[in-house]
């Protein structure tokens, strides 16, 4: 990169609290020395390039981690694209090739845990010797706490699985978000008398199976309120993972349209029942438990 940067490297995924401490100081760093902020991280994640089946679900997409990354102020994201060439690369040839060749970092913040290279060979002992060379600054990053334990991805996930958005919207300083293209569903709901948005999933999402209240962004700019189920339908004998979101007192067409759902409250979880009409009946009275939690939320 001519003239060099300022680079933190991670999975960012989520870019909770932590996370964006970590940018926070990459962007003060990088205006102290008139260099541009660069985020470097890789696509797929590691844990998922090694093991698909047994990796974590991902809180953020490729694009809403582009999208974040944005909105908070980096100027550059160097992602990787993770394969097996990659992940044969050793650790020297990380620092070379990479780190000084193509991005030529003046200054770089990364963790005391940080492995890199075939192997996880690389740590940050190897780092510091290279960087010491070329007068390049290794600094530690900062650490954030929330009800006493640092802020982390799997913190975030174990919130979201335990059917606590609140919690997780705590570390990750927002609501927890699932963003997707509206498609043609069964229109289950329709008949049923709750038309709902059917999203595609660009990923696995982390939350529990059940109802949420949830906030949905729409592509001209406004937000709607709406009650989402997301989990395998096991009344009608679901087999994949689906979010489904029932807008309130909203008429329209939005298929084809992306929305960012956010999942604000966790209503129940996912059951089966015996009949069509008795999911309807709950419905009902989840659509009337999401009004009361919304508002309720509103006001306080």
């Amino acid at each position: 990169m001519p003239g060099g940067c300022v680079l933190t490297i991670g999975n960012f995924d989520g870019l909770h609290l932590g996370h964006q401490a970590i940018i926070a100081r990459l962007r003060e760093r990088a205006r102290a020395l008139q260099l541009p902020s660069v985020v470097m991280t890789f696509e797929p994640m590691p844990r998922a390039f090694f093991d698909p089946d047994g990796a974590p679900a991902r809180l953020s997409s490729l694009r809403e981690k582009l999208e974040d990354a944005r909105a908070l102020g980096v100027d550059i994201v160097a992602c990787a694209r993770f394969d097996a060439e990659f992940a044969a690369m050793s650790a020297d040839r990380f620092i070379t090739d990479l780190l000084e060749r193509r991005l030529d970092a003046r200054h770089i913040l990364v963790g005391e845990d940080f492995r890199f290279g075939r192997g996880r060979t690389g740590d940050v002992a190897l780092l510091r010797a290279h960087a010491a060379q070329r007068g390049v600054d290794i600094a530690p990053l900062p650490e954030i706490c929330v009800d006493g334990a640092r802020v982390s991805s799997t913190r975030v996930r174990r919130a979201l699985a335990d059917g606590r958005p609140d919690q997780a919207a705590r570390l990750l300083g927002h609501s927890y978000r699932v963003s997707g293209r509206v498609v043609t569903g069964e229109r289950l709901g329709r008949t049923l008398g709750f038309p709902t948005l059917n999203i595609r999933l660009a990923r696995r999402p982390a939350p529990r199976y059940g109802v949420y209240a949830v906030e949905v962004g729409l592509a001209d700019g406004t937000r709607r309120s709406g009650a989402a189920s997301f989990g395998v339908r096991p009344t009608v004998n679901g087999r994949e993972p689906l979010l489904e979101v029932y807008l309130l007192d909203f008429e329209g067409d939005l298929y084809g349209q992306r929305v960012d759902v956010s999942f604000e409250s966790f209503i129940r979880e996912e059951v089966r029942f015996d009949s069509l009409e008795a999911l309807t009946d709950q419905m009902h009275r989840d659509v009337d438990r999401v009004r009361a939690c919304l508002q309720e939320r509103r006001s306080s």
